[in-house]
């Protein structure tokens, strides 16, 4: 069943949706030099970090559930849901939850009461009467299940109106576990390009408000068609071929498109050795006979890896691109990887766009991947 997108709000390192938004047509790197953590120690000297002025709060407490809760309501408000007379449940998608929190309770004595480290306490200030709060963690994948789940509360006919959101903050264990791998500190995430370097974590919220498609009301801010599901379990953190086709080609099915219908893609593209080549051969498979394939663009050059979040950020970028007609460039990328030979990558510059229908790509470690389609009319 479709479903329309009748709010949302996003809060990245470049600020709130507009800011991001500019900033990703201008192609600004938002990274910046590693805050609160012993570079060295974890060899990571870079991050994508949300400003301090932007949230007003402490910066080392809670941070992710302060930056859900700022989106969910801009979202409902911007909605104009009334959770008082209709049933609205929120799903909230993230890799790590408060993982900063409980590090600095284990290892600095700062107290949290455990309640908090589940979302419901951070949406219930801003939604009190929500029916109910769910959170998933599924890896980099998690708002795009969050949104798959979303759309079967709708068709179930269990809810009125779900909020769909993704948040994560950067935390020292996922940072160390970045920097392990790496020979030398990623000096920039550079998506599909020849001699990446590697990730670097972005961190940030969304928030997008769901409602029936035929309920929905005229000029929703964009339909998602469907949202397709893979776990290929192929290995705890490589990508599969197979794995992501699989939930490429569900997604399709469920949203009743052909490769042929779709002008864009917002790739997953996290500028690592084995997602960029993997994804790329995805894509050839998907939409090989359908020249000459849509435009591939990604964001995280800009906004860095943002976990959880990533899937309904790209899916709003990409919306925001169908609207407006011009596919942001990818940040970072000037020479590509020969594997994405056969992709249209948007380079340098925005390209133009009349496409209407939209692929965002999402894959997790463990083979958890979400890919969904919307449309956006004008």
């Amino acid at each position: 069943m479709h479903v329309a997108i009748t709010g949302a709000d996003l809060l990245t390192c470049h600020g709130g949706t507009e800011p991001t938004y500019a900033a990703l047509a201008k192609g600004v790197d938002g990274s910046q030099a590693l805050r609160f953590y012993d570079s060295d120690r974890i060899n990571v000297t870079r991050g994508y970090y949300v400003d301090d002025d932007v949230d007003g709060g402490d910066e080392l407490l809670l941070r992710a559930g302060r930056w859900l809760a700022r989106c969910v309501l801009g979202a409902v408000r911007q909605a104009g849901v009334d959770p008082a007379r209709e049933r609205v449940s929120v799903i909230v998608g993230t890799g790590l939850r408060e993982l900063r929190a409980v590090e600095r309770w284990a290892l600095d004595g700062v107290p949290v009461r455990r309640r908090d480290l589940h979302f419901t306490t951070a949406v219930r200030e801003v939604l009190p009467e929500a029916a109910e709060v769910i959170t998933l963690s599924n890896a980099c994948s998690a708002s795009g299940h969050a949104l798959a789940l979303a759309q079967d509360l709708l068709a179930a006919g269990e809810a009125d109106a779900v909020v769909a959101a993704g948040c994560d903050a950067m935390s020292e264990s996922m940072l160390t576990m970045i920097g392990r791998v790496a020979d030398a500190p990623t000096p920039a995430l550079q998506p599909f390009q020849e001699g990446r370097a590697g990730v670097l974590l972005g961190e940030g919220a969304v928030a997008v408000v769901l409602r029936r498609a035929t309920d929905a009301g005229p000029a929703p801010l964009a339909t998602v068609l469907g949202t397709g599901l893979s776990c290929d379990a192929h290995h705890e953190t490589a990508p599969d071929v197979g794995g992501i086709v699989a939930a490429m080609r569900d997604a399709h099915r469920r949203s009743g498109v052909t490769p042929q219908d779709i002008g864009l893609v917002l790739a997953h593209g996290t500028g690592t050795a084995l997602n960029d080549p993997t994804e790329a051969a995805a894509l050839d498979t998907v939409f090989a006979g359908a020249a000459p394939g849509p435009l591939v663009t990604g964001i995280k050059g800009a906004i860095g890896h943002t976990s959880g979040s990533a899937a309904l950020m790209s899916l709003l970028v990409a919306a925001e691109a169908l609207r407006s007609g011009s596919v942001p460039a990818t940040v970072g990328l000037t020479e590509p990887i020969e594997a994405a030979a056969g992709l249209r990558l948007v380079i340098g510059e925005p390209a133009s766009c009349d496409a209407r229908v939209a692929q965002v790509d999402a894959f997790g470690f463990g083979g958890v991947n979400a890919v969904s389609v919307i449309k956006v009319e004008r």
